[in-house]
């Protein structure tokens, strides 16, 4: 395998070690950020970590994820924004979560996803 990619480092994310997005943000600080003094919080801040990432990302038992970060945590993740209200865009929150529940909305397993794909530096692999 001689390709550009081979020197590229590989970073695990590994499934077993969460099961909530609090565990998540754990994980990924671990991961990207043992040298800082903040941890990862927000979906925005995992974006943003990204950009300095030189790594491709393998994410062991993602299906085990992709359950525990799925419909129920979802819309638990949705309903406690709402409930909290400002600073949250309280109408677009509560669009996402009637898409959800329409099952045309992503869950949070997919907004992950789809996060990492956006960066083109970054080759996910879901394990």
């Amino acid at each position: 395998m001689n390709n550009e990619n081979s020197n590229k480092k590989m970073t695990v994310i590994n499934g077993s070690h969460f099961s909530n997005m609090e565990g998540f943000y754990e994980e990924i600080s671990q991961l990207f950020m043992k040298d800082e003094n903040w941890k990862v919080g927000t979906l925005d801040g995992f974006d943003d970590i990204l950009y300095g990432i030189d790594s491709d990302i393998t994410w062991k038992n993602s299906q085990k994820s992709k359950e525990d970060l799925g419909f129920d945590l979802t819309k638990e993740f949705y309903e406690n924004k709402i409930r909290i209200g400002k600073p949250f865009n309280v109408k677009l929150i509560q669009q996402k979560l009637n898409e959800l529940i329409d099952g045309n909305g992503q869950t949070l397993f997919e907004i992950l996803i789809e996060i990492i794909e956006s960066h083109k530096n970054i080759t996910l692999i879901l394990d």
